[in-house]
């Protein structure tokens, strides 16, 4: 791959789903003390769409409604428009819309697909699981925009350090 585009940069892709769908976990709390956490289930939901580069930390994501063959399109055009000049290889999974015949691939991304069922390969699948932890586990948020807002808001905090951590796996993988 990188023998024909060598100043191409990779980039891995995928997309995580967030909700009312409480996330509950461990917390500090006194001797003999059951902690209680406060949530509200429902079913409303959204989607982040992030690529990540985990050589250099960029990221570019975008938070859609749903995932289907449309919105795909729509990230792709945002990651083009963010890369400007540059070259990428987007790696990600075989789901439907990433293979669909409508979709329309801008020039400056060439996509490069993962064996099935294999998420351990793909670092920004770890992303999910961090984001979910630092940003809604044990939090009752009132609307799916404050939801949005504690997502957006942990991936700006510290999102370099999360990258760093998986760059290890993505370089294995490649």
């Amino acid at each position: 791959m990188l023998q024909k585009r060598p100043e191409a940069e990779v980039f891995f892709f995928d997309e995580g789903r967030f909700g009312f769908k409480p996330v509950t976990g461990r917390r500090w709390a006194r001797k003999g003390v059951r902690p209680m956490a406060v949530v509200r289930p429902g079913y409303q939901n959204f989607s982040v769409y992030s690529a990540i580069s985990p050589f250099t930390g960029e990221d570019v994501s975008l938070f859609l409604p749903w995932v289907n063959t449309l919105t795909m399109h729509l990230f792709l055009a945002h990651l083009s428009l963010s890369l400007g000049e540059r070259c990428c290889f987007l790696v990600m999974d075989q789901a439907g819309w990433h293979v669909s015949d409508d979709l329309i691939i801008p020039a400056n991304i060439e996509l490069v697909f993962r064996p099935p069922y294999s998420p351990e390969l793909n670092p920004v699948e770890r992303l999910w699981q961090w984001l979910k932890r630092h940003s809604l586990r044990n939090r009752c948020h009132e609307s799916l925009e404050a939801i949005m807002d504690a997502v957006q808001d942990c991936l700006q905090v510290q999102p370099r350090r999360f990258f760093r951590a998986c760059a290890g796996v993505a370089i294995y993988c490649t």
